[in-house]
């Protein structure tokens, strides 16, 4: 098992930035692609942005592109969100999340919420107008 935990969101006014941290604690050894989700009231869990276990491929929703930057330091065991140029439409809860990877997958990545089997219990963004 894995046990994820975010930290680093808060209240920022727009145009601001803020860096989330996902911290990764248990079966660490393991190898795992990485993403961060969010979740606004009434609206559908969506993806943000993920790496692969190696950081050789990222993938970002069309939504962040050029103001999201996620990156890992598996010496940690940590995953990062930076989030630059912060817009109203981006506060949500986020979440980060994991699946594992075989050694042919390192570099996969993954943007479907069924892909990913651990959770965070997320950390709330708010960017105020």
């Amino acid at each position: 098992q894995v046990q994820l935990v975010e930290s680093g969101g808060g209240l920022v006014q727009a145009g601001g930035s803020l860096r989330l941290s996902c911290a990764a604690s248990g079966r660490t050894f393991s190898r795992y692609c990485m993403g961060w989700f969010r979740q606004a009231p009434g609206k559908e869990r969506e993806f943000v942005a993920a790496i692969s276990w190696n950081s050789d491929s990222t993938m970002y929703a069309d939504s962040v592109k050029g103001r999201f930057t996620i990156s890992r330091d598996n010496a940690k065991n940590t995953v990062y969100l930076q989030m630059n140029s912060l817009k109203p439409e981006d506060t949500a809860v986020y979440y980060c999340a994991a699946y594992a990877v075989g050694d042919y997958e390192l570099g996969n990545v993954g943007s479907r919420v069924y892909e990913y089997r651990y959770w965070g219990q997320g950390t709330q963004v708010t960017v105020s107008s």
